[in-house]
């Protein structure tokens, strides 16, 4: 089914009942491609950590750990690319306004080139900051360094694909997410285990393998994007793309995106430095800890990105009936998701731990602090659905405000827990980071009920 035909069957479900009766299917529907899709980079997390953890020093584990928080850092600051882009799409969608659903790619696509080349120029002092504030041995250090110099390459290349990504979500095509990144995490293993096991690279094959998987991704699904629009048949111009009041609106809710996903990155950035003071081993189970973070924070995402493209088109489209039955829907399978890590967690968790390292020291240790893992799904759970709503209905403000407070509360306590109870100390602090985060959003969810004007479409509410 074409784009167009999508469209005009989307909009006639909205003005009779909104999603499909069956609202769990629909949910589903959409959420199962975009689990999957994200799962695939944990894998590849893993395979990365599992590559360097069974080379001869934890150095190369370490390294590739700092390494990767530092590019996280950088790429994941603009993840407002991608939530922006999706709520844009997903509301222009729902009212069929084929001109802003073009545009809504497009612009962000421009800011993400613009700044791929500023990341290029300022590399330099970015690393060297960065690796300041670390504080790893030199050996770890100058490893990091060597991975950070390939992979920033790759940086427009990597925030088109985030528009890319978000506005097949807005237009409720999630399996064209699924195919990209399949594409690029795949490509990824294959020549991870080429260039570290077959042509002993090291760490810079890592970093290499990684740069052609996300070049060669962009490629595919700017070509994908093409297709689609060829189909709504509807001409734009340089006067649409540069339109500034719609620019002015663009650059607000991202900024507030990005504020609020600096804070994020920055919370667990601080936490991976703060693991450094403890050695290179506790740094090593903290890179095995964040995989089992990684797997949970894609799997939540997948619910939390249908959160945010069903809400969107329904606030559009003013559908009361699409709007509840998204919220609760999207909720009841949260929560179901968030029960199941923790149990895989509880059983499967030892193992895992065992395919990610076979550095004694490193399993007995992560093993120890694994409780951590049990039971970090169901606090989780929270912030991750209440973002995809938030953003959905466009209240990047409150996200902004409540992750800044959360943070506070984060920056706040970890220095003091760590001083009287270690490593453990720090992991309470991330406790409260997620609990903050929850609490503060679901404090404003009311007023997105109170300010949501829509038409009632049938006696039934």
């Amino acid at each position: 089914m074409d784009l167009s035909i999508l469209m005009k069957n989307t909009n006639k479900a909205d003005r009779t009942a909104g999603i499909p009766k069956n609202s769990h299917r629909r949910v589903l529907q959409l959420a199962i491609p975009i689990i999957l899709a994200n799962l695939t980079t944990p894998i590849l997390g893993a395979v990365d950590t599992a590559v360097m953890g069974h080379l001869a020093s934890p150095s190369y584990l370490a390294a590739v750990s700092i390494g990767a928080i530092i590019i996280q850092f950088i790429f994941w600051g603009f993840g407002f690319l991608r939530m922006g882009t999706t709520g844009l799409t997903a509301q222009a969608f729902g009212i069929n306004d084929k001109v802003e659903l073009q545009m809504n790619f497009l612009r962000p696509a421009l800011f993400a080139v613009i700044m791929g080349f500023i990341l290029w120029i300022l590399q330099i002092p970015i690393i060297n900051f960065a690796l300041y504030l670390f504080e790893a041995s030199h050996t770890v250090e100058t490893l990091a360094s060597n991975y950070f110099e390939i992979r920033i390459w790759s940086a427009p290349a990597v925030l088109i694909n985030y528009c890319l990504i978000g506005w097949f979500i807005g237009i409720q095509k999630t399996k064209i997410t699924l195919l990209l990144h399949a594409w690029m995490n795949i490509i990824n293993i294959i020549l991870d285990l080429v260039f570290v096991i077959g042509f002993e690279y090291g760490i810079v094959g890592v970093a290499i393998a990684t740069v052609i998987a996300e070049v060669s991704t962009t490629m595919i699904g700017i070509f994908l994007f093409r297709r689609e629009i060829r189909n709504l048949r509807c001409k734009i111009s340089i006067l649409d793309l540069l339109n500034l009041s719609k620019i002015k609106k663009l650059l607000e809710n991202n900024l507030n995106i990005f504020i609020r996903t600096f804070c994020l990155i920055f919370a667990f950035a601080y936490f991976t430095s703060v693991a450094t003071k403890f050695g290179s081993t506790i740094l090593a189970v903290n890179a095995v800890l964040f995989q089992f973070i990684h797997f949970l924070s894609f799997g939540l995402d997948g619910f939390a990105q249908t959160a945010e493209t069903l809400v969107g088109s329904a606030l559009s489209a003013k559908n009361r009936i699409a709007y509840k039955l998204a919220v609760k829907t999207v909720t009841q399978w949260s929560i179901i998701i968030g029960f199941l890590y923790s149990i895989i967690y509880y059983f499967l968790g030892p193992i895992l731990i065992d395919l990610l390292t076979d550095l004694p020291e490193v399993r007995s240790l992560s093993k120890e602090f694994l409780i951590w893992m049990i039971f970090f799904p169901i606090v989780a759970v929270w912030p991750y659905l209440l973002d995809g709503i938030f953003i959905g209905a466009m209240r990047s403000t409150d996200m902004r405000n409540g992750m800044l407070f959360s943070l506070a509360i984060f920056l706040g306590s970890i220095n003091f827990l760590v001083e009287n109870y270690g490593y453990n100390g720090s992991w309470v602090a991330l406790y409260l980071f997620m609990l903050s985060r929850g609490i503060t959003l679901m404090i404003k969810y009311p007023q997105i009920n109170k300010n949501l004007k829509v038409v009632p479409i049938s006696n039934t509410d």
